[in-house]
């Protein structure tokens, strides 16, 4: 039996053994999980790891629930499933010490049974963070947290497994392995049976076997189904079949898709027998406004916006998604690089997982693999991200133990790791590092030189052979350099962009169509993430800017996403689809003409220029203004109010952009391609004119269930509906009904506002509410502006099963 744990949960500060005695309380605030209770820490310039962790500071909480154990569980297993508690957690029973994780993300599980008693028992959680990331983490149990209830012969945890053996001749050969286990004193016979049910939910297979199993012992149950014409899972089409395995009386069901996976030097990543290159984007674990908390309509959302903004796969950054993503994933065809670790042995912040990884890896590696084996959008396992040591004889020996670790747990995915090669062979250039003021800052320096020549050089060659040897897939960061290199040094070496430039994807995708052995580029990022703030943000000679990236508080953000953290795309993601091929209009946008004289001094290698989509200056009337085309085009011309301003080639700065310096008039500006004498598109932005505060939801009913969320956009349009992004308003949003505002934002990547607040400035017209369901029924969400008025919209919660 599997019992949703979400709810009924208490946070509070932790108490010790003394605290009673010496009068200190702390009163518990009520949550539903999954929760962040980080985000509403107070913000401060004085931050233990300043930008890194967006300013936040470090974080204890204790989180406690309790609930009642019936009589009729006195012989069965109790067992708790964490999907992710940041961190160092600490789990108690009634007061007893019952199991402990030390990495934030890993799913673990916790056996309850010799703790409880009948009637009320109480669960405590302690976590602690801080100093031990490189980026935003958050702290609590930021993942769900599941109940089962088992009898004593099961199917142990995680105990289905199924496999897609082949697929050929119109049929597939799919496998159930069922892993069985007898905690009873008795030898014991159980009766298996599994039905397959294909994506019509119409049954496909069915087979029942007897199981005897020994006190004490765990058996394996392996089935084989033969499927005529099955329907394949892909990124184009992600068919998901059922497996529902009853064992006597209980049911276990999965989820899991029917399709291949190879890579092949010549033909690059084969799914389904059928070439794919990854569209591809690195993503953090937050969902902005809601911090870390990964509510499973905040993953959806985040997987579905990817995908129409035109990448096929993600790459978890540095940490394994979350299972709520994964399935978002399944259902809507992403493919997915799913990583392990940020760092092995050799540690990038003061108590990072380094400190605990030679007891954890194994583990962690185990139920990375145990999450996502059934999952068809995972296509590949990263060892890691930049791990300093690959480029050490004792690095690549930890390389290859990891790496033959999880083909053991699973020898039907691809295993790869994130290098960077300058860092793999930093020893080598310590001096200029340290002149830097850092790596990423050497690398902002001037990246051409620094971190993509460096992955060129014979060192790097010699050095990281070894590690790259173990490796299906070996994962370059910022290496483009050795693509063309390694078809000749390496012809039998697959390798993927794991990470690269996201500005760099028009001089970066040819590179990836030109050589098939080169599967895919994974832009950092797609979408834009707390902490390390500033690296993608443009720094002008009148901003007070430290020397090196890290930008000063109240920065929130690293502004580098393709998207915001909103979810609006911004110019860069534009340029991205049409560099993809997948855009054939051109796209308009221009520079804001507030900073025009005010020199670029720092323009980061993650920035994207400081462009807006828009036309609409008040002020700026009769000065010339910086227009930015992207198209795959030839030339572009742009016309303002019908005639004709400025003509020019594409690519002369930066391929498929071109850039224009006219005079602002209010009107309508648009952008003409041609390639050759022929028009291949256009794209037109209007002035707008008074602005009216206009309320949208995603979707107007959701589920009556903590894990759905209705996103509430918030933005100043005017009468015809253009986007008024020069006008700003303070919003507060009021919820009635059922319903609670989980979260508030704008995109503004520096700010003091807070995301548990109910009033946000908007940020280039635009600002964001999230709204959590508390029972079913309708849910009245209001705004209002005391110079716009107000705006209301209604979203209904049905209740749950319809």
């Amino acid at each position: 039996m599997r019992i949703e744990f979400d709810h009924d949960w208490f946070v509070r500060t932790p108490l010790g053994p003394f605290a009673v005695v010496q009068g200190v309380t702390a009163d518990p605030k009520p949550v539903t999980l999954p929760h962040d209770a980080l985000r509403d820490a107070e913000r401060t310039p004085g931050a233990p790891a300043r930008g890194a962790s967006a300013y936040y500071p470090n974080g204890a909480y204790t989180y406690l629930k309790t609930f009642d154990v019936p009589a009729e569980w006195a012989n069965c297993l109790v067992r708790l499933e964490f999907q992710g508690a940041m961190r160092h957690a600490m789990v108690y029973v009634n007061d007893e010490l019952a199991g402990n994780r030390s990495d934030g993300y890993a799913r673990f599980w916790v056996d309850a049974t010799p703790f409880l008693r009948e009637g009320a028992n109480e669960l405590r959680v302690e976590v602690r963070t801080g100093e031990d990331s490189r980026w935003y983490s958050g702290a609590g149990l930021h993942r769900s947290v599941v109940l089962h209830v088992d009898e004593l012969v099961h199917v142990a945890p995680d105990g289905v497994t199924v496999t897609t053996v082949r697929v050929d001749d119109g049929q597939a050969v799919v496998e159930v392995a069922t892993r069985v286990a007898n905690a009873s004193a008795r030898t014991a016979t159980a009766s298996l049976l599994t039905v397959l049910r294909g994506p019509s939910g119409a049954e496909v297979g069915r087979d029942g076997v007897p199981v005897t199993v020994p006190p004490g012992e765990t058996v394996v149950a392996r089935q084989r189904f033969y499927l005529p014409d099955p329907e394949l899972w892909s990124d184009e089409s992600p068919a998901l079949y059922e497996a529902s395995v009853s064992l006597d009386a209980a049911e276990t069901t999965v989820t899991f898709g029917v399709r291949t996976i190879a890579v092949d030097p010549k033909r690059g990543l084969l799914l389904n027998g059928r070439p794919v290159k990854l569209r591809g984007a690195c993503l953090h674990h937050d969902n902005g406004p809601l911090g870390g908390a990964a509510i499973a309509r905040a993953e959806e959302r985040r997987v579905e916006l990817l995908r129409a903004a035109g990448f096929n796969a993600i790459r978890s950054a540095h940490n394994p998604l979350s299972p709520a993503m994964l399935h978002a994933c399944d259902r809507l065809g992403m493919l997915v690089m799913d990583e392990a670790f940020d760092m092995w042995v050799r540690g990038k912040s003061p108590y990072d997982y380094a400190l605990d990884f030679p007891q954890w890896w194994r583990a962690d590696l185990a139920a990375l693999v145990a999450k996502d084996r059934n999952h068809p959008s995972v296509i590949m396992y990263s060892l890691g991200n930049e791990i300093a040591e690959v480029g050490t004889p004792h690095g690549a020996f930890l390389a290859r133990s990891m790496a033959e670790h999880v083909r053991i747990l699973d020898p039907t995915r691809l295993v790869t790791n994130g290098v960077n090669s300058l860092l793999a062979v930093m020893d080598d250039f310590a001096a200029q590092v340290a002149a830097a003021g850092g790596l990423n800052e050497l690398m902002a320096e001037d990246p051409g030189a620094s971190m993509t020549g460096a992955a060129a050089g014979e060192n790097v060659t010699r050095r990281t052979a070894e590690s790259h040897s173990v490796l299906d897939v070996v994962g370059l960061n910022y290496g483009e350099t050795r693509y063309a290199m390694d078809a000749e040094l390496f012809p039998a070496r697959v390798i993927v962009g794991s990470e690269t430039f996201g500005p760099e994807i028009g001089r970066l995708w040819p590179l990836v169509v030109e050589h098939p052995h080169v599967i895919g580029d994974f832009c950092w990022t797609g979408w834009d993430y707390l902490g390390e703030v500033g690296i993608g943000s443009v720094a002008y000679a009148s901003d007070a800017a430290p020397p090196g990236l890290e930008r000063e508080f109240p920065w929130l953000t690293a502004w580098c996403g393709d998207l915001d953290i909103t979810g609006w795309r911004r110019p860069l993601s534009f340029y991205r689809e049409i560099a993809f091929g997948l855009r054939s209009e051109p796209y308009l946008a221009v520079l804001r003409p507030s900073r025009a004289g005010d020199p670029v001094v720092s323009n980061s290698p993650w920035a994207w220029s400081d462009s807006v989509s828009a036309w609409t200056w008040p002020g700026f009337e009769g000065r010339v203004v910086e227009v930015e085309v992207y198209a795959d085009a030839d030339e572009v011309a742009l016309v303002l109010n019908g005639a004709e301003v400025a003509r020019g080639p594409v690519g002369e700065r930066r391929p498929l952009l071109a850039s224009f310096s006219i005079e602002y008039q209010p009107g309508e500006l648009v952008a003409v391609a041609y390639r050759g004498s022929d028009e291949v598109g256009r794209h037109g932005l209007a002035t707008a004119g008074a602005a009216s505060l206009v309320l949208s939801v995603d979707r107007p009913a959701i589920r009556a269930e903590a894990s759905d969320l209705a996103y509430v956009t918030i933005e100043l349009r005017d009468a015809s509906g253009v986007l008024v992004t020069c006008a700003e308003a303070d919003v507060t949003v009021e919820v009635s009904g059922p319903g609670v505002l989980a979260g508030m934002c704008s995109a503004n990547p520096s700010t003091t506002e807070r995301f548990e607040g109910s009033t946000w400035r908007t940020f280039d017209g635009r600002a964001l509410a999230v709204v959590r369901p508390t029972g079913p029924g309708e849910i009245v969400v209001t705004a209002r502006s005391e110079a716009l008025g107000e705006a209301v919209v209604t979203v209904r919660a049905l209740p749950v099963g319809r």
